[in-house]
């Protein structure tokens, strides 16, 4: 039965893929455990090359697509930050983390593991570089509003090491799973009818299947969708294996995960227009090139794109480990879980995001642009430094906010919309 065997398919996709997505997983948490990622920003923040270095630098281990680098990218020029360090990190952040890294590693091999976080950072720099000579009013301004020192400031309360465990664990393995779980599994999904109904091989012989026109496919294909790095990793490999050449697929990873048609929207109001397409016209251009590279290192060393990346193995004959289902099991727990906190559950939580206190001393804001539990986490300090605000809370499951205090509405609103999102109506 068709249904059956391309189940069986996406099966054996995830049971080749599993095993590192949660030891990518446990280095989310060792990342999130150990590194500031307020550090990070502020010593990006600076009008200087330097900064632009950092910016590219810090963002390849850092988790965050396409929709969670936005806030943290506001936070860069709210502070006054070059518009090289802002299209740095913009660029090179949501390409790579260190998921996505170790996923690569398993499943398409050492060289493109390898090739890819090193092109993102090339391609932050250069594209910081050329943002730097691009006229910005937006940016402009925020450099002005920082010398008259309107910096955000937000002073987090030092948890306990327990505490900070738990948290770590509960944002790597929880809010950060919900944040690709979906992604993931469409990813998967399409690798599967990918992998099941197109031969091996099939574009080998097709005129676009390498080169300047596969890449420009990839780049209509990749910018407007919404992709994470890691969920980007199992399509890639089906491209390769149904023909394409390492660089075309290469494009494939880098616009996919880097742009989406949800977060150019909220650009186009937080840097402007004009670096907005630049942001799109860097990653397009720099995307083809280092694609073009890829696809010429592969030939000059004579490698064959099979023979690194991971094949589905036909597992009737080839035993997999035991430790590797048990984990693949593990995994698939934890993504149901995910899946159903971010899909089924929500119909039975309607209300779970109102506060059990007197609603006729809060404030209901609707909130548009929120995507992701990061999203949710920088609306919640956007509120918290908001003068006259006592208490509150954040909802991503209707993409709301319940706020209690003697504060001011137009304060509010405006200290949400200054970080990218839109507040469609206060009740």
């Amino acid at each position: 039965m068709i249904i059956l065997d391309i189940l069986r398919v996406i099966w054996l996709l995830f049971l080749e893929m599993a095993p590192y997505i949660m030891l990518g997983l446990v280095f989310v948490a060792l990342l999130n455990l150990l590194i500031n990622k307020e550090f990070i920003i502020k010593h990006s923040g600076k009008n200087n090359f330097l900064s632009t270095f950092k910016a590219a630098l810090f963002g390849i281990p850092l988790p965050l697509c396409s929709c969670g680098v936005i806030p943290s990218t506001v936070y860069l020029a709210k502070n006054g930050a070059s518009k090289g360090a802002v299209l740095s990190f913009l660029i090179a952040t949501p390409q790579t983390g260190f998921d996505s890294i170790i996923a690569t590693y398993g499943m398409m091999g050492p060289i493109i593991a390898i090739y890819r976080p090193i092109a993102a950072f090339f391609m932050g720099i250069i594209g910081g570089v050329f943002g730097q000579f691009i006229k910005s009013p937006e940016l402009d301004n925020k450099t002005d509003e920082k010398k008259n020192n309107n910096v955000i400031k937000i002073n987090e309360k030092k948890l306990p090491f327990p505490e900070r465990i738990k948290n770590t664990l509960r944002y790597s393995f929880v809010e950060f799973l919900d944040d690709i779980s979906i992604q993931f599994i469409i990813g998967l999904l399409i690798a599967g009818l990918i992998t099941y109904f197109i031969p091996d091989g099939f574009f080998l012989d097709k005129g676009y299947n390498n080169g300047l026109l596969g890449m420009l496919i990839m780049l209509a294909v990749g910018i407007p969708m919404y992709v994470c790095a890691t969920a980007s990793i199992p399509i890639a490999i089906s491209l390769i294996m149904k023909g394409f050449s390492p660089g075309v697929a290469f494009v494939f990873l880098a616009a996919g995960p880097a742009t989406n048609a949800a977060s150019i929207t909220i650009l186009l109001k937080v840097i402007g227009k004009n670096l907005t397409i630049a942001y799109i016209a860097a990653i397009s251009v720099l995307s083809i090139l280092f694609g073009l590279l890829l696809d010429l290192i592969f030939k000059l060393f004579s490698i064959d794109p099979m023979s690194q990346i991971a094949h589905i193995h036909d597992h009737t004959t080839h035993s997999t480990p035991l430790f590797y289902f048990i984990v693949s099991i593990l995994f698939a727990v934890l993504l149901i879980s995910s899946v159903y906190r971010k899909t089924i559950s929500k119909y039975f939580r309607k209300n779970e995001n109102v506060p059990k206190v007197d609603l006729s001393n809060m404030i209901k804001l609707n909130i548009e642009g929120m995507t992701c539990n990061h999203c949710v986490a920088n609306v919640k300090k956007a509120i918290e430094k908001t003068e006259g605000v006592k208490e509150f809370d954040v909802s991503l499951v209707d993409n709301s906010a319940w706020v209690e205090g003697d504060v001011d509405i137009v304060n509010l609103k405006k200290a949400i919309e200054d970080i990218g999102y839109k507040v469609t109506k206060i009740v």
